[in-house]
């Protein structure tokens, strides 16, 4: 029996307001005191803007180790934040990322834990019962908007922003179409509507700046409420894509990275400037949003959070060019550190501190119970993650219990970590490996023969941590 399964409400805000979980209720109530008391000069709870990068790699920004792309707005969030150097955003890939983030579930419960469901066709939605953090925060009287990439429910079904809810969206629901950054059509809300300056060809729309003008419009448009913004950029995703105005800014500061020589065939003639052309423009839009914060006044009233969806793809051997995953092992898609740690910023002026860094352990799976926290409502009982306000306000920095990834995409890998060791098992058939991550962070020595207590706790944790999915049934192995 799946032990996390989801209800049915008649009504999911009633839920919200009339049918907490004592026991969902009594695991909040640490995070929602230290939330009342960081709140106590605020008379509403703080507005929640979470960004998200795609396929950023953690030390793809200045804060996380980056000398060759200068990011500047970053640079400032982390000066008056503090930046999480263990944050996992919640898979390896994509859709399952994303999915984790907005139901508080890890990749071993989450609904979608695949880009593709069985035999890798179909897209899976989320369903009407299925609840979300801007659910969550709608019930505590938050106006909800998302602009970026979704993937998370196609045209016409129960899984479209809308139904999930936002009260306004636009963007991309499909995960392949976000990899065009001049489309002629995109969403705004039920409705697919067309960029006039990208008809016939033409590239006169940046679809990451329009992300941003939604972004800045809706803010300003619920200034006077607690509004949660969840901006999902699509950059730098794989297609190399950027207005010519930013990569030939980009390739006159710094030609050295122009004449880059890329060994493989590339979307463009300067792979190396256009990628860093475009974490730089990525760099840019997080400006305008805290731009448009302290021009309203709401600078001190704003949580902003940012991350990536999951590690650096290895991008033709750039990535290790750019040292996009810092000292770690793996990229995109693996269940190494390089695959599914990604850096995390906090700001929060006068509550979380500026200028810090933290090894605290936390994941994408953690948002969920962490807004609910700040807006002062308990999450539906049944989360895989646990509210890290404390954390993010300094308080306690270990972690009780452990962290679970799964992949299912073509073959079935797990991991988890518990304190600072992490188990890695590559398929069903393998040994389960072991790496003690606060002495060998770029895991590369398997010290499994040297704690066969941790390896029989994993090999127990592996099968508890996760439910059976119709959509990604696990070819068992051969005994």
């Amino acid at each position: 029996m799946n032990p996390h399964p989801q209800e049915t409400f008649g009504s999911r805000l009633t839920f919200r307001r009339n049918t907490r979980s004592w026991l969902g209720l009594a695991g909040s109530l640490l995070a929602v005191a230290a939330a009342t008391s960081a709140m106590a000069a605020s008379a509403r709870p703080p507005n929640i803007v979470y960004i998200m990068a795609d396929d950023l790699g953690y030390g793809d920004i200045g804060p996380f180790g980056q000398k060759k792309i200068r990011t500047p707005s970053l640079d400032r969030l982390a000066a008056e934040g503090t930046c999480f150097d263990q944050f996992y955003p919640g898979a390896a890939v994509c859709s399952p990322s994303r999915c984790v983030l907005m139901t508080g579930l890890h990749t071993g419960h989450a609904r979608i834990r695949g880009n593709h469901g069985t035999a890798g066709l179909q897209r899976v939605p989320l369903r009407a019962e299925d609840v979300t953090v801007a659910e969550v925060l709608k019930s505590a009287g938050y106006a909800t908007a998302i602009a970026g990439k979704w993937g998370l429910g196609e045209p016409g079904n129960e899984g479209i922003p809308n139904r999930q809810g936002f009260d306004h969206w636009f963007g991309y629901l499909n995960n392949d179409l976000a990899e065009f950054y001049f489309p002629e059509k995109i969403w705004k809300n039920e409705q697919e509507i067309t960029l006039p300056g990208n008809v016939g060809g033409k590239r006169g729309q940046y679809s990451n700046d329009l992300m941003t003008e939604e972004a800045l419009g809706f803010i300003e448009a619920n200034r006077a409420r607690p509004f949660f913004v969840y901006l999902a950029y699509t950059i730098p995703h794989s297609r190399l894509e950027v207005p010519a105005d930013s990569l030939a800014e980009y390739a006159g500061k710094f030609p050295e990275v122009a004449r880059d020589g890329a060994k493989r065939k590339p979307d463009t003639a300067m792979p190396r400037a256009t990628f860093a052309a475009m974490v730089t423009r990525l760099d840019r839009e997080v400006g305008r949003v805290m731009g448009k914060l302290r021009a309203l006044g709401l600078d001190e009233q704003t949580i902003v959070f940012f991350c990536s969806d999951n590690g650096a793809p290895e991008r033709g051997g750039d990535a290790l060019y750019f040292g996009s995953t810092g000292p770690s092992r793996g990229f995109k898609g693996s269940l190494w550190e390089g695959g599914i740690r990604g850096p995390m910023i906090v700001r929060w002026p006068g509550r979380v501190r500026a200028g810090a860094r933290s090894t605290f352990p936390w994941a994408g799976w953690d948002f969920l119970p962490t807004a609910a926290a700040l807006a002062g409502v308990a999450p539906p009982a049944n989360v895989d993650g646990i509210s890290v306000l404390p954390a993010l306000l300094g308080g306690n920095q270990a972690r009780e219990g452990h962290l679970y990834w799964e992949i299912v995409q073509n073959k079935f890998s797990q991991a988890l970590r518990l304190g600072d060791l992490k188990a890695v098992r590559l398929d069903p058939a393998s040994p389960i490996e072991v790496y003690d991550l606060r002495v060998d962070p770029g895991e590369k020595r398997n010290v499994a023969a040297s704690h066969a207590e941790f390896v029989t706790r994993a090999e127990a944790l592996f099968r508890t941590s996760r439910t059976d999915s119709e959509h990604w049934p696990l070819k068992r192995a051969k005994k």
